[in-house]
């Protein structure tokens, strides 16, 4: 807020002003029609811009001012449904500036990065799947609609977060069909202030060395031991969730309880595993890892 004023009053009003305006407008007119201070509006235009909702061209000693093609205004959480139904239209017809100019519409008008993910990324990649699975889209298709929600997933890492020292996660994929959703689960980590360490798919490292390899990592990223580290592992198989929990739990023998594991995927009843939550839902092992931080000592 600046001097009485809300942000996400004033990028509403913008919109409305500037959106049908083809010639632009400058920084006087602009807060004549909004009625703030010309100072502060000015202020307002600077940040505005600098988040990718205006631009600015300069004629003589005049600075006139335009709203970026494909800007509006949402309504949160109403419109988290009307998001997803966009995006995933955008998504299949290619059009990928227009997709990141959504999301960066999304957090401008107040969307939270976890929900952002869980009813709109996540979703997403489950339709990509079934898309393949189902034969109405190939290899290089797949991988190019992912390669788009990789780079959506990357808007959100861009925004400035402190993290707590005590909330550490270490994010494994066991297989490449788990890499978006394990990107996925690292972001909403970073988002909720952890720090954290994402491996990406880590399928190439099933051999019995692992164990070893993975006690180095966590000299390196948990020196001092301050709170929790928490391993989350995203698998397609069973026989991925097994490896690496076995691999995982010498290390977290030694940790006085500090390490906590977390398994998301498919495991029969029947198969016996050694972890601290076993899950097929995100939304299950996000609201878990947030339980147990708000415990840390």
């Amino acid at each position: 807020m600046v001097r009485g004023y809300l942000s996400e009053d004033i990028r509403e009003q913008l919109i409305s002003v500037l959106k049908n305006s083809d010639s632009g407008m400058s920084g006087i007119e602009i807060s004549k029609k909004i009625n703030v201070n010309r100072i502060t509006m000015t202020k307002y235009l600077k940040v505005f811009a600098a988040e990718g909702l205006l631009r600015q061209k300069n004629i003589g000693n005049v600075t006139l001012w335009f709203l970026e093609p494909g800007q509006e205004s949402f309504t949160f959480p109403d419109d988290y449904f009307k998001i997803t139904s966009r995006y995933l239209e955008l998504l299949v017809k290619g059009n990928d500036e227009q997709i990141y100019s959504l999301i960066r519409n999304c957090l401008n008008s107040g969307a939270s990065t976890n929900q952002l993910i869980l009813e709109v990324i996540y979703p997403t990649i489950e339709y990509v799947h079934n898309l393949y699975d189902s034969g109405k889209i190939g290899t290089a298709e797949q991988n190019l609609l992912r390669t788009t929600i990789s780079k959506s997933l990357g808007i959100f890492n861009q925004i400035p977060v402190i993290s707590d020292p005590k909330k550490n996660v270490v994010v494994i994929s066991a297989d490449p069909e788990s890499i978006l959703i394990s990107e996925s689960a690292s972001t909403s980590y970073r988002s909720d202030g952890w720090n954290v360490s994402h491996l990406g798919d880590m399928s190439s490292a099933i051999n019995v060395l692992f164990d070893l390899d993975f006690q180095k990592l966590i000299g390196k990223i948990w020196k001092q031991k301050p709170g929790l580290l928490l391993v989350v592992i995203f698998s397609q198989t069973s026989e991925g969730l097994i490896f690496f929990a076995d691999s995982i739990k010498p290390n977290k023998g030694k940790s006085d309880k500090r390490i906590k594991l977390a398994l998301c995927g498919n495991i029969s009843k029947k198969t016996k595993i050694n972890s601290d939550l076993l899950s097929d839902s995100i939304s299950d092992i996000l609201q878990w890892s947030k339980t147990i931080s708000q415990n840390i000592k």
